[in-house]
């Protein structure tokens, strides 16, 4: 009976982990949305914005992007169509590798994450704080 105790207690931290992941990204998204974003959106700007390619580009495949933002391959291709027609990122084929698809904010991008980076920061701040 004892050994299921410890069970029982990772069980329910992990289920406190996954709702504190639900609220913040609920509020997330409703602090962004009045900018036109929701927090996968801005996830993508923000990893954008880092200038920090794997190879030191300031683009990146989309593959590194995938591997970074939790999201499939598809919806993380919706996503960027839709960035894209909001003229916040542009693709462009990669000169090493014309399978693959590069991606970099544009001026209007980076515009628009520095005007929102406080917003997402604060309900960071907000939800995490304890």
């Amino acid at each position: 009976m004892s050994a299921k105790k410890p069970e029982r207690a990772l069980a329910e931290q992990w289920r406190d982990i996954l709702a504190l992941h639900a609220r913040t990204q609920c509020e997330l998204d409703r602090a962004l949305h009045g900018h036109g974003l929701c927090a996968s959106d801005f996830e993508v700007l923000d990893l954008l914005s880092d200038g920090a390619a794997e190879d030191g580009g300031c683009t990146y495949r989309v593959q590194e992007i995938a591997e970074r933002v939790h999201l499939s391959q598809s919806a993380l291709s919706r996503l960027i169509a839709r960035l894209e027609k909001d003229g916040l990122v542009e693709r462009a084929m990669c000169p090493e590798d014309r399978r693959g698809v590069r991606v970099a904010l544009t001026g209007k991008g980076r515009a628009l994450h520095g005007e929102v980076l406080p917003v997402q920061r604060a309900v960071l701040t907000r939800m995490l704080a304890g």
